[in-house]
């Protein structure tokens, strides 16, 4: 809630505008009557689908996979960012390409494939990712960590 995406979202629209190319999603809380009670997941072409919704009973399935009180939809998530993830992994080197990553989470982390395609993304030599981690706090994130750890990488604290 400090304006991360807020952030990518205006530096989204000036690359834009100047006419580089860029692709990618951001996360976006969704309101009923004053309160949150998810997220979507929005791509830069204009897709949106669920990433998680507050919970109506407290009795998790087995296979759900939850974030305090939100549920998150994994098949909603992996439909929307992945074939945009191989699409900007497998463009052609002598184009640069922006990726935007927002956010690499708790909720987004419950896949595997998304966890794979972002590391195949920051080892991918024509793309720059311009992407938004949680500051640490409680259990380490793996991917997180391994991305705040790299050389290649600038980490700026948004207060």
């Amino acid at each position: 809630g400090v304006g991360k995406t807020t952030l990518i979202q205006k530096v989204t629209q000036a690359l834009k505008s100047s006419g580089i190319p860029i692709d990618g999603f951001y996360t976006e809380e969704v309101r009923e009557g004053g309160r949150r009670t998810g997220f979507d997941v929005v791509t830069l072409s204009g897709k949106r689908g669920p990433l998680s919704r507050v919970s109506s009973d407290s009795s998790a399935s087995r296979r759900e996979y939850r974030v305090g009180q939100y549920v998150v939809d994994l098949v909603s998530f992996e439909q929307l960012v992945l074939p945009m993830l191989r699409n900007v992994n497998h463009g052609s080197d002598a184009e640069k390409k922006i990726c935007v990553i927002d956010e690499i989470g708790k909720m987004e982390l419950f896949s595997q494939a998304f966890i794979q395609a972002v590391r195949q993304t920051l080892t991918g030599s024509g793309t720059v990712v311009l992407g938004t981690i949680p500051i640490p706090k409680g259990k380490p994130l793996d991917l997180v960590e391994e991305i705040r750890s790299r050389k290649d990488v600038k980490v700026f604290n948004v207060s």
